[in-house]
């Protein structure tokens, strides 16, 4: 009971009332509702409700139109929710959910729930005193420890170890510049010290790694966060070897390698065996594609001899890469412009000679072709020695966190 009248404390400390609310029925039954638990401030299994999502280009006014509300009552509900709500703000593609009474002479709109994300929604009372305010659904933070190993894809195993996948976009962050997500083999293992935002059983959002541990054969990698206060990097192995590196591994997200580095392909469409001195991602069109290193672009437009779209980057210590059969290029980078890691470069496309959407990179080193896959890239700057004794007491509590599990 105790946990019950806590909730019911907690529901109603979260609505941020911009006005009175309305109760449908008398004050017999508006007194009786006060005992009942409203997350969104009124009881919405006393109506109908009919589920949707905000459309491509849809204005709030049309939005409420469309629901069935007047256009009069749509313009007085912006004006005294301004303070609540912005309309400039609504997205395309956010849920929403509209409550209705019906009688006899049909349904009219009571309710409208409009939500912003994960976490807030915004509730709109529709007739009587027209009104809005905020709904915050109940938040934890939660510190988890993951263990994952490697039996079908990270993403079915990651669940099956209980883990939310959304831990992977945290974790290949981590590990941008030391793990090939492309080339993850079968009992390859990932543990990982991390928090989380729940709400009601269900994960919200990851609030950082703390702690990463990857094997594979022989092979190890680990992660610390720590932080030296100075705004650089905040990982690092137990080494203090920043985890930043002067390349990343892969220019691309979550897609799949095609075809790898050879001397000796036949080739998909002439049939011929030649070299293949690249590395094909395949990847749904319009595919973000990185610059894997800072850089300047020093080519930028069509490739005739088959690679359709192209970007050519010049990096330090003699490295460049080449990107091509971009759909398009991102807004800004034409020759000479100059590049950062990780910045959006260009889009996955099938120009070209080319059997289907995909990225052919290529790297070279003083102007010889290497594998992308083999390359090793340079280090960042190392922690300073004063904090490699904090750091290995730390490294040492992780490791003795995950023994004890």
């Amino acid at each position: 009971m105790m946990r019950r009248f806590l909730a019911i404390l907690l529901a109603a400390a979260v609505l941020l009332p911009s006005c009175l609310r309305h109760r449908p029925g008398d004050s017999g039954e508006a007194t009786q509702q006060k005992d009942t638990v409203l997350p969104l401030g009124f009881l919405t299994d006393a109506y109908q409700v009919d589920s949707s999502r905000v459309r491509d280009g849809e204005t709030f006014s049309g939005l409420m139109n469309r629901l069935g509300m007047g256009a009069r009552d749509a313009y007085t509900l912006v004006q005294r929710c301004d303070s609540i709500f912005d309309v400039r703000r609504m997205r395309a593609g956010n849920d929403v959910e509209a409550y209705y009474s019906a009688d006899s002479s049909g349904r009219r709109l009571e309710y409208v729930v409009y939500h912003n994300d994960r976490i807030r929604s915004t509730v709109f009372q529709c007739r009587d005193s027209i009104c809005g305010w905020v709904y915050s659904r109940p938040v934890q933070k939660v510190r988890k420890i993951a263990d994952v190993t490697i039996h079908n894809s990270l993403w079915n195993d990651m669940i099956d170890a209980g883990a939310s996948p959304l831990l992977i976009v945290d974790l290949a962050d981590v590990y941008a510049w030391t793990v090939n997500f492309f080339g993850l083999q079968e009992g390859d293992r990932f543990r990982v010290v991390y928090n989380q935002t729940e709400s009601d059983g269900e994960v919200i959002r990851i609030d950082g790694i703390d702690f990463a541990l990857y094997n594979s054969g022989s092979f190890s990698a680990s992660a610390i966060r720590f932080d030296q206060g100075d705004g650089g990097n905040k990982y690092w192995n137990e080494k203090g070897e920043s985890m930043r590196k002067a390349f990343l591994k892969a220019p691309l997200q979550f897609t799949r390698i095609s075809s790898r580095f050879t001397y000796h392909r036949k080739h998909p469409i002439t049939g011929k065996v030649r070299p293949h001195t690249a590395v094909d991602y395949a990847a749904p069109t319009g595919t973000p594609v990185h610059s894997i290193g800072d850089g300047t672009v020093t080519l930028c437009g069509w490739d005739g001899s088959g690679g359709g779209n192209r970007i050519r980057i010049r990096h330090m210590n003699g490295y460049e890469t080449c990107y091509m059969h971009l759909s398009k290029y991102a807004s800004g980078i034409r020759q000479g412009s100059r590049v950062a890691q990780g910045q959006v470069i260009g889009y996955v496309g099938s120009t070209g000679h080319s059997t289907g959407p995909h990225l052919d990179f290529r790297v070279w080193k003083d102007g010889t072709p290497i594998d992308p896959l083999k390359m090793i890239s340079p280090p960042s700057e190392p922690l300073r020695s004063e904090n490699l004794d904090s750091l290995g007491k730390l490294y040492q509590a992780y490791l003795d966190t995950l023994s004890a599990r």
